[in-house]
């Protein structure tokens, strides 16, 4: 098959099956156009609750999916491509977040979305990039523990300098390569450009920026703003999604760092979404104890934000 002959096996197969495919903003253009939702982690686990489908394509990476199945158990919810895990979600386990728990006795946990079901199930709490500030604020403590991500506890920790929030080492390798040099020499390219950063980047790279947030309050700023020339400090991916929402303005979009590629996110082709649908392979199953309990820290989540 050529391209176009795929999408449209595809859709054909999609309609067959009742199947609905979501896309994080991170995959590749061919994705997430043919994707019925584009959007950060949390809305597409969301959606995957609300849908009618029976079948859930999640092309993301693999915690995706495992929150999509989590809140949507009675249906078969499918990952593309296997091999698209999150290096950050696996800088943590179990184990690690008990050690960590036993030196903080009596700290919640707030548990960033980017991890496995097993330590969302052992957290008190999960979070979003795009509610981890309200969560951490509205969270009866003084003192939290906020896993894998140190960078996004550590923006949390200048907003609300009253809490102590105790960081576990973990991070994004993509947004972690960001040097400073980068953004000096964008300032001097771009005076009137405003920086757009995640709060996955590192501290000081975070500093710099005119204006911090998920991939969703990035993608809303921009296309909000006034300002004709942005500078964009998260992963490629979002590009497609802020140019094609621009269509017909005067702004311009450019990446800060040709090093903000995710090779996970990446990993996802048309390819694999016509197999996924084809063969209905790669199914995403949680225990049911670990589901139960996983469930918990994002119910609390959604009270808390």
């Amino acid at each position: 098959m050529n391209k176009q002959e795929m999408i449209e096996e595809i859709k054909r197969l999609k309609k067959q099956k009742n199947a609905v495919i979501l896309a994080h903003n991170y995959q590749i253009p061919e994705i997430q156009d043919i994707a019925d939702i584009v959007g950060d982690s949390l809305k597409l686990s969301q959606e995957a609750a609300n849908s009618n489908a029976d079948i859930i394509i999640l092309s993301g990476v693999h915690f995706m999916a495992e929150s999509a199945k989590i809140l949507s158990p009675e249906k078969k919810v499918l990952l593309p491509n296997i091999d698209a895990g999150c290096p950050m979600a696996d800088m943590i386990d179990i184990e690690k977040l008990r050690l960590f728990k036993e030196k903080h006795p009596e700290a919640p946990v707030v548990c960033y979305v980017n991890t496995s079901a097993e330590v969302k199930a052992e957290s008190d709490v999960c979070c979003t990039s795009s509610n981890a500030l309200k969560i951490v604020k509205n969270l009866d403590a003084d003192k939290v523990l906020f896993i894998p991500d140190r960078n996004l506890g550590a923006f949390i920790a200048t907003q609300i300098p009253e809490k102590e929030i105790v960081c576990f080492d973990g991070f994004c390798i993509t947004h972690n390569r960001i040097e400073l040099e980068e953004i000096e020499n964008v300032r001097k390219e771009y005076p009137t450009a405003l920086i757009l950063a995640h709060p996955e980047c590192d501290p000081e790279v975070v500093k710099r920026a005119d204006f911090v947030g998920s991939t969703s309050q990035i993608i809303n700023f921009a296309k909000e703003s006034d300002n004709e020339i942005f500078i964009i400090a998260t992963e490629m991916g979002i590009m497609h999604k802020l140019e094609n929402d621009n269509k017909g303005t005067n702004k311009k979009f450019y990446m800060l760092s040709p090093s903000l590629i995710c090779s996970n996110m990446k990993k996802n082709r048309l390819e694999d979404i016509y197999y996924a649908l084809e063969e209905e392979n790669y199914e995403i199953k949680v225990d049911e104890d670990i589901r139960l309990r996983a469930i918990k820290s994002l119910d609390r989540m959604l009270e808390l934000s």
